[in-house]
């Protein structure tokens, strides 16, 4: 039986072969896994078992792929890695919305997708011993009423209130308060987030920079944090101090 230091993932995905092979896969990397072929086994899996990083098929019998990702974030900050058919642009970004981390896009490679998988654990693991108040933290950065531990991808008001970022929103938050006053276009932004491959398109950095607003709850006719520069993309606006 595996022990709490033991990174854990769910595959979701309904054919037989494709998860036995990940699962296999991982099993060599010293990973506890756990299978569902369906929304309904993995809901029962997630009910019962302590899981670190699930990896969900969209295209999965019952309830679909996105579906579960509502339910999985609307009751934990676990991280979620979308599988996708290489045509589906509109479910990858509808799957940033609900809140996933992380997409890839089939025929994967293995290797790729073990260390995505692995990055996700570590910060999940470090969010969750954030959440018992131990550990150094790492740098963070204020800005406004806020702080933004580097480290753990969360972000905490002067009220204390905490709230998670998913990966993705991290990454382009992170890009953004690194060049703050500078007005970033979407092509400079994703060249400034890690593993460009995860943000083909416009619509995409849109849907993230709409998520941060939310969290921040910064209002983007007039906005405190994140200005939208028309017809060029954005800039951070907000003061800035680092520590650590």
């Amino acid at each position: 039986m595996a022990d709490k230091q033991t990174p854990s993932v769910l595959i979701v995905e309904d054919e037989v072969a494709s998860l036995n092979l990940l699962a296999s896969y991982f099993e060599a990397e010293n990973y506890q896994v756990y299978k569902a072929e369906n929304s309904d086994t993995a809901e029962q899996v997630l009910k019962q078992k302590s899981v670190d990083v699930v990896l969900l098929d969209i295209n999965i019998p019952g309830k679909d792929g996105l579906s579960l990702t509502r339910e999985i974030r609307n009751k934990s900050d676990i991280g979620i890695i979308l599988v996708t058919q290489k045509k589906d642009d509109i479910d990858r970004i509808v799957g940033l919305e609900l809140g996933a981390d992380d997409y890839v896009t089939k025929p994967y490679n293995p290797r790729e997708l073990f260390v995505r998988v692995k990055n996700l654990v570590h910060r999940v693991k470090t969010s969750a011993i954030a959440g018992t108040g131990t550990g150094s933290g790492g740098k963070e950065v204020q800005f406004e009423g806020w702080t933004l531990n580097l480290g753990r991808r969360l972000l905490t008001s002067d009220d204390g209130e905490k709230i998670q970022l998913t990966e993705g929103e991290f990454k382009l938050l992170s890009a953004l308060i690194n060049n703050a006053g500078t007005v970033l276009s979407r092509d400079q932004i994703m060249n400034r987030m890690e593993r460009r491959d995860w943000f083909p398109t416009d619509r995409t950095i849109d849907v993230l920079i709409a998520r941060i607003r939310k969290k921040l709850g910064d209002d983007r006719d007039s906005p405190r944090y994140i200005n939208t520069a028309h017809g060029t993309g954005y800039v951070f606006v907000a003061e800035i101090t680092r520590n650590g």
